[in-house]
């Protein structure tokens, strides 16, 4: 063996030592937890903080008093450990058997330090409470209720995986909110332990009603049961909902342009607004005032007993509908014949009313025997003749062709021709569609 390789041989040798003794050294702080039992602990098992392993489990006994010491092995800068750290039986799974470990919490950094091989009691540990030890706790009634939750669940989503699996991939964002939820609703530490304290008060007081509770429920039960009886009539409102729905939504949409001219409006109405203040202020008493008025409405429309208020006249309407028919019927054919009577009529109305006035002037005066004026209306006694250019005379008309001037085809006389004419010219005047003389006036300037 030549020198240089016997010089590599002893290299290689010493690097190896090197590294098993880097290896097999033992860097880690030796302390015994005390539990209540072991939670199904074995050796090996890995002790973490946060989720990091740190260290292990290297022995577990026995103590005098029943109870499990964990010799465990904290590695460095972990360890030493300080007073206040607290230990935890934590299982990876609920349904795994070998995978607990124990989470330590670890104490504050100027805290006094363990000595390596401390024990540290049950006053600072927890102890894992096994899922059979919980399962152990409850009747066989509640055993098999939940084990048809379990079965039902497994029914309900067996087929549904695909679907269960894209849920999940909104799980995180939800935990994200939820978790920026619970940050602001624990910002305000006093309103947050003010809420709790309300709602313990709230509890309590429910917890003194609990036979109203306990009726509250039983009522909810039955009206539940009168409503799932109905289940053929929610199965139509169901199905009728949708063109409803669809309804709502082209009404809403109108509504959106009533809104528009709505806005309108009120801009509109904006610099009136203000005086209707004034106006409401003096409608008030109004208001006040007419509401005996409106109390005697009411029993007008509405008063106890028969045929005695509208509502029973109303309700006689259609007797009385079926016998006046007839007669407004005959009623409309003789107006609608008058009319155009009336129509003739009313030009002559200020004649008419001309010739009461001075018949009634004239036959006004009496004596101690009664009126003397003894007055008898003759119709067309005297004709208007003219005897020269600006001369004419009454020549007084024989008895037997007296009214011949009202017979069809003679003279007839326009509206405002029995007095005398105005200044203006406005009489007599010659209504629309009818023939009349306009020259037959009084005699006189």
């Amino acid at each position: 063996m030549t020198v240089a390789r016997g010089v590599g041989v002893g290299a290689l040798l010493l690097v190896a030592v090197f590294a098993g003794w880097l290896i097999f050294r033992n860097t880690g702080h030796e302390y015994t937890f005390e539990f209540q039992n072991a939670g199904q602990l074995v050796r090996g098992n890995q002790v973490r903080i946060a989720g990091r392993p740190i260290g292990k489990v290297t022995g577990i006994s026995l103590t005098k008093d029943n109870r499990a010491a964990i010799k465990v092995t904290v590695d460095e800068p972990y360890a030493p450990l300080s007073r206040g750290t607290t230990a935890a039986i934590r299982a990876g799974s609920l349904s795994g058997q070998a995978n607990k470990y124990i989470a330590l919490s670890l104490g504050p950094d100027n805290a006094p330090k363990y000595d390596d091989g401390a024990t540290i009691g049950t006053d600072r540990t927890t102890t894992l409470v096994d899922l059979d030890t919980l399962f152990a706790t409850l009747d066989p009634k509640t055993r098999q209720g939940l084990k048809d939750v379990i079965n039902g669940s497994s029914t309900q989503f067996g087929n549904d995986g695909d679907k269960a699996n894209e849920a999940l991939k909104y799980f995180n964002p939800a935990v994200q909110s939820f978790s920026a939820l619970s940050a602001e609703v624990t910002k305000d530490q006093q309103a947050f332990s003010d809420a709790l304290v309300n709602t313990a008060k709230v509890t309590t007081a429910l917890a003194e009603r609990k036979s109203d509770l306990t009726g509250l429920v039983d009522n909810t039960a039955s009206a539940m049961g009168a409503i799932a009886d109905q289940s053929a009539g929610l199965d139509q409102a169901l199905r009728e909902l949708p063109a409803a729905l669809r309804g709502g939504n082209t009404t809403l949409v109108s509504l959106r342009a009533a809104l528009d001219d709505l806005d309108q409006l009120t801009e509109a109405s904006r610099p009136v607004a203000p005086k209707l203040e004034p106006l409401f202020r003096q409608l008030r008493p109004l208001v006040e005032n007419s509401q005996p008025v409106v109390q005697d409405l009411r029993l007008i429309v509405s008063r106890p007993g028969p045929a005695n208020d509208l509502t029973d006249l109303l309700a006689a309407q259609p007797k009385l509908t079926t016998i006046s028919g007839p007669a407004l019927s005959n009623t409309t054919a003789s107006l609608q014949k008058s009319t155009p009577v009336l129509t003739f009529l009313r030009p002559y109305e200020p004649d008419l009313i001309g010739w009461f006035r001075d018949f009634g002037q004239v036959n006004a005066n009496y004596d101690a025997n009664g009126h003397y004026a003894r007055v008898s209306p003759v119709t067309d006694a005297f004709a208007y003749t003219r005897t020269g250019e600006n001369t004419a005379s009454l020549v007084a008309r024989p008895a037997a062709e007296r009214q011949t001037g009202l017979e069809k085809g003679k003279s007839r006389r326009c509206p405002g021709a029995a007095t005398a004419p105005p200044a203006d010219g406005s009489a007599p005047f010659r209504p629309e569609n009818q023939e009349c003389d306009t020259t037959a006036v009084l005699p006189g300037p």
